[in-house]
């Protein structure tokens, strides 16, 4: 299982990469997991990502560019068994149904997240596969939703959760 994180805040994700579970799997080869900045895409002298909202409004967007670009730099050929995924308040639920499909019929993620008022609703209907919520509340951005997918992803892998099982046996 891969799963490549785009976010504006690499440093956020990235200490999560080095914390229990997923620095055990990750040192063992068992998952890999990357995060990717949309800054390093884009075209602008100061690494611009953000835009007006068309029509106006309050807040900032997240530019389409820099999101297709990053994307397609961690999935250049998408493939049947890749899953683009941009994390939204008005995405459907994430529930462990939902984890286990995303392991069951994935071996690639790639999980947006979202930051300002949101982000150009092209990336919604052209790149991301589908929308995903934790919750119906709103967050100042995907990063921990990103990481509450990945968590429960990568316990689906045989392996992760060492000699303790697996996660077949796990109750909420």
């Amino acid at each position: 299982m891969k799963i490549d994180i785009l976010s504006l805040f690499p440093e956020f994700i990235e200490a999560f990469f080095r914390q229990s579970m997923i620095k055990r799997a990750l040192d063992a080869g068992l998952i890999e997991m990357a995060v990717t900045d949309p800054r390093e895409f884009s075209h602008s002298r100061h690494h611009q990502v953000d835009d007006t909202i068309y029509g106006g409004g309050a807040g900032m967007l997240m530019q389409c560019g820099p999101l297709f670009e990053a994307c397609e730099s961690v999935l250049p050929q998408k493939g049947p068994r890749d899953r683009v995924i941009f994390l939204s308040p008005a995405g459907s639920p994430f529930t462990q149904d939902k984890a286990k499909e995303l392991y069951r019929d994935y071996n690639h993620l790639v999980l947006i997240c979202g930051h300002y008022e949101g982000v150009d609703h092209r990336v919604e209907e052209y790149l991301a596969d589908e929308l995903i919520s934790i919750g119906d509340y709103v967050l100042t951005g995907g990063e921990l939703g990103a990481m509450v997918i990945s968590d429960a992803v990568a316990r689906m892998v045989p392996g992760v959760l060492g000699d303790a099982g697996s996660a077949a046996g796990d109750s909420f």
